[in-house]
């Protein structure tokens, strides 16, 4: 959730966003323009691409209009910003306008790392760092998102809504404004993220993936019916089937005293899967994930063949995952 600044923050300083992260970046671009404008509803906003900046069109973004003295500059995309603007740059950065916010936004990579180095040396200058989150954090994202719009998200809610939303962080961010609006005041659960998100194809295909591996049958069965109804692809289902079946083999093979990050790593997935992963490999052998991947290649096989009965195939390979789990 962006946060606005007070103006003692921004005024008279120098902004710099670094990293690869879009969102976030543009998120405290934002910011720092509503904290100005908060400050003077009549300040001016200029932007410009650090490629076609000049030093005199510096001096003319920064000088103050007839309407206000006060303004707001952003310069995207400092990486590209031509070498003989370095002193400029740095000039102002050094002695900034007491009225001016100076917003410096650099993409990321090593391109221009020495004028970033001699920047974050310079008292006036403030950095945000926007850098890309990892997939086992994007659950961490989603709680963040809801606490900063006064809301709260239970953990597996927050795990679900990523699996059916996916690692766009514009459109988690998106999925809590929504939620926080339609749900005021009330802790976001699975039941009502999945009201409103329970049909995205992954959702389902995963959903069915983890009841036939925890040997539950009959919820296996109905969530499969439920996702051939909404018309999830028969390949998202055998996919998600494997994608269990491997991080269990992967899992029952790691050896013991492995941290969590770690093993998420070897895993392939993020670090609250791990736990799901721990506490289903308490009821397979490696005779029987064996067993499950190759049940899942038949079917995989025989639905990308065409097979005449895809819901057929798919519910033989539930009741057979579920039942090698439950006969351990």
């Amino acid at each position: 959730m962006a946060s606005i600044p007070a103006a003692a923050q921004v005024l008279g300083r120098v902004i710099l966003v670094t990293g690869k992260e879009e969102f976030l970046s543009e998120r405290t671009v934002q910011g720092v323009r509503a904290g100005v404008k908060a400050f003077d509803v009549e300040a001016e906003i200029a932007e410009s691409s650090a490629s076609e900046l000049t030093l005199a069109s510096l001096g003319e973004m920064a000088a103050p209009s007839l309407f206000s003295s006060t303004r707001c500059v952003v310069v995207r995309g400092l990486e590209g910003l031509a070498d003989d603007c370095y002193d400029g740059i740095l000039d102002y950065a050094s002695a900034p306008v007491d009225d001016i916010s100076l917003v410096l936004v650099h993409g990321g990579g090593q391109k221009g790392s020495g004028l970033l180095a001699k920047l974050r040396k310079l008292p006036a200058v403030t950095e945000v760092k926007s850098e890309e989150i990892k997939p086992g954090d994007l659950s961490r994202f989603v709680a963040s998102e809801f606490a900063g719009l006064g809301a709260k998200i239970a953990p597996d809610a927050a795990t679900f809504l990523v699996t059916a939303v996916g690692g766009d962080l514009r459109s988690l961010a998106a999925a809590a404004h929504q939620l926080t609006n339609d749900f005021p005041g009330e802790q976001l659960t699975v039941e009502k993220v999945q009201r409103y998100f329970g049909g995205r194809a992954e959702a389902k295909s995963f959903a069915v993936a983890d009841a036939a591996f925890a040997g539950r049958k009959a919820q296996a069965l109905e969530e499969l019916r439920w996702a051939m109804d909404g018309g999830t692809a028969a390949v998202l289902i055998t996919s998600a089937m494997a994608g269990s079946a491997r991080s269990l083999a992967r899992f029952l093979g790691a050896p013991n005293g492995m941290r969590e990050g770690d093993l998420a790593r070897d895993l392939g997935v993020p670090p609250w899967k791990v736990r799901q992963v721990r506490d289903q490999s308490r009821a397979w052998t490696p005779e029987g994930i064996s067993a499950a991947l190759r049940a899942v290649a038949v079917a995989d096989a025989d639905i990308k063949g065409q097979a005449h009965d895809a819901a057929y195939t798919l519910e033989r390979l539930v009741l057979t995952v579920a039942g090698l789990r439950a006969g351990r």
